[in-house]
């Protein structure tokens, strides 16, 4: 199993950057996807989540109305939008595969730095 994530990189406040997690190794079209945030100093905590067939997403609220999380299962790939990044925006970010029966896969996780 492989969660690759790419995207990241250093941005100024108020800009966007669009994170992409290729995964391989398991039936990605029967799992959710996350993406969670780990900022400096702090626990991993969960921005967004999209179900298998993408029919449903749920935010943090800290990220709703400017974070978009979306899926392309002929890809194998989940994405993260993120519009408006603001400085608090900066962690690494991981992305997550859950299904059944419990199991949780993790990527290596990607640096994002909002900052002028």
């Amino acid at each position: 199993v492989q969660l690759v994530e790419s995207g990241g990189g250093l941005v100024q406040p108020g800009g966007s950057l669009r994170l992409s997690c290729a995964a391989s190794g398991f039936t990605f079209s029967s799992y959710t996807m996350s993406w969670y945030q780990q900022a400096p100093g702090k626990e991993r905590e969960w921005v967004a989540a999209i179900t298998s067939r993408g029919g449903s997403t749920d935010y943090a609220d800290s990220v709703k109305g400017r974070f978009a999380i979306s899926r392309d299962n002929a890809k194998n790939t989940v994405y993260l939008q993120m519009n408006s990044l603001k400085p608090e925006d900066t962690g690494v970010y991981y992305c997550s595969a859950q299904g059944l029966p419990p199991v949780r896969y993790w990527g290596q996780g990607i640096q994002v730095t909002v900052s002028s």
